[in-house]
C-alpha cells in the first residue's frame, strides 16, 4: 500500500473547520480504494502562533515540512496581524522556498452553482488559470527609502528570470496540448516595458514549440472584460503572480463565489512538497459558528488527489460536489443553503458513496 505524509497547516479562521472537512473527505476516499493511505500530522502555524511566538511558522518550520509528500493550508490572515506579515511569513514563504512556481486555479461553473452573469451556462465558464507562483510581483524585492519624510519613496520590483517565465509558460503549453485546448496568454506589455515586453516574447519563444496549440494574448484589462462579457473563449490561462491572484478572484464570482474556488501551488518535479488550499481566506466574520462552506477545501483535496495520480478519485469528488450542488441539499448559507459545515461534508460522503 502507497503511504502519504500529509502535513496539515489549517491556520485561521475558518481553515480549522474546513480542514477537518477536507481530510475526512481524503480519509474516505483511501478508505474506500484501499490501495492508497495518508499519514496527516496537524500543526498549529498562523496569527495565534504569531500572537504568542512573535512569528507565523518555528523557525525551523520549513525544514520540517520539507519531510512531507504535500501540504494542506487552511487559510491565512485575522485582525490584530498585519496581512503582509500573515501572508508573506507563511503562505508566500512556503511557495517560494519550496519552488512550488505553478499555481492551478479551476475557474469552472459546475451544474447547480450559481452564475451573476446572465445567459451563462456550465460550460461557458470551464478555464484552468496556470500562474506564476514564485516570483514576478510577488518577488518582495524592493526598497523604503527617506520613510517618514517628505521624500519618502517606496520602490517595489517585479523579478521576471527567463527560467522562471519559460517554465511557467512550457506548462501550460504541455497542459494545453495535452488535453487539446487553447492557450491565452494574459500580460500588460503596453504599459510594463521591461516585465511584460519579456513575458510575451518568452511566450512567442516557446510557442514554436507548439505549432499544434491554439493561442491566444490578451492585456490583463481586456481579459477582466472578456471574463465577464465572453468567459467560453478561455480554457488553458497562462499569467503572472499579480494577474493570476486577481483574475481568479474573478474567475470564483462567476463560478459559484469563494466558497467553490481552491488551488494547487506545485512543485512538478517533487524536489519537495506541494501545497493545496482553498482560496478564500480566513473570513473571521464567520469563524467559530460551523457554516463555513467546506466545498472549495475539499475541491483542493481533490487536486491533490490528481497530484499523486488517483485522477478517477479527484474526478469523483467534483462530480460529487457537482450533485450536491443539483440536489440543493445540505448546502451551506453562502449558497443558499441552511446547512453547517459538517453536514454539508456528510451529505458530499453520500455522494461520492
Amino acid at each position: 500500500m502507497q503511504k502519504y505524509k500529509i502535513a496539515v497547516i489549517p491556520g485561521d479562521g475558518i481553515g480549522p473547520e474546513v480542514m477537518r472537512e477536507s481530510v475526512k473527505v481524503l480519509e474516505h476516499v483511501a478508505g474506500a480504494d484501499g490501495s492508497f493511505a495518508f499519514d496527516f500530522t496537524w500543526f498549529p502555524w498562523g496569527c495565534e502562533y504569531y500572537l504568542k511566538n512573535g512569528e507565523m511558522m518555528p523557525a525551523d518550520g520549513m525544514d520540517i515540512l520539507s519531510g512531507f509528500d504535500a501540504i494542506l493550508l487552511g487559510a491565512v490572515g485575522f485582525p490584530g496581524v498585519p496581512d503582509h506579515i500573515s501572508l508573506r511569513d507563511l503562505l508566500l514563504r512556503i511557495r517560494h522556498d519550496f519552488d512550488e512556481y505553478i499555481n492551478l486555479r479551476p475557474v469552472k461553473l459546475l451544474q447547480g452553482a450559481s452564475c451573476p452573469l446572465a445567459g451563462v451556462r456550465p460550460g461557458d465558464v470551464d478555464m484552468l488559470f496556470v500562474r506564476e507562483n514564485s516570483e514576478g510581483e510577488y518577488s518582495g524585492q524592493g526598497a523604503w527609502l527617506y520613510k517618514d519624510t517628505p521624500q519618502e519613496v517606496v520602490i517595489q520590483d517585479s523579478v521576471f528570470s527567463r527560467k522562471g517565465t519559460e517554465r511557467v509558460i512550457r506548462y501550460a503549453y504541455e497542459l494545453a496540448r495535452k488535453e487539446k485546448k487553447t492557450l491565452t496568454s494574459i500580460s500588460k506589455g503596453n504599459a510594463l516595458n521591461y516585465s511584460m515586453v519579456f513575458w510575451d516574447q518568452i511566450f512567442a519563444e516557446v510557442g514554436r514549440d507548439y505549432p499544434d496549440v491554439e493561442t491566444h494574448s490578451l492585456l490583463v484589462d481586456a481579459a477582466s472584460m472578456f471574463m465577464v462579457k465572453d468567459p467560453k473563449r478561455f480554457q488553458i490561462v497562462v499569467t503572472s503572480n499579480l494577474f493570476g491572484d486577481i483574475l481568479t478572484d474573478l474567475g470564483a464570482a462567476i463560478a459559484g463565489g469563494m466558497g467553490l474556488a481552491a488551488g494547487a501551488n506545485l512543485n512538478p518535479e517533487r524536489k519537495y512538497p506541494s501545497m493545496f488550499e482553498p482560496i478564500h481566506g480566513s473570513a473571521p466574520d464567520i469563524a467559530g459558528k460551523g457554516t463555513a462552506n467546506p466545498l472549495a477545501a475539499i475541491w483542493s483535496a481533490s487536486q491533490l488527489l490528481d497530484f499523486f495520480g488517483y485522477e478517477d478519485w479527484g474526478a469523483r469528488i467534483i462530480q460529487a460536489i457537482e450533485k450536491l450542488l443539483i440536489s440543493k441539499e445540505a448546502l451551506t448559507p453562502d449558497q443558499g443553503g441552511a446547512a453547517t459545515t459538517e453536514e454539508c461534508t456528510a451529505a458530499l460522503l453520500r455522494y461520492i458513496r
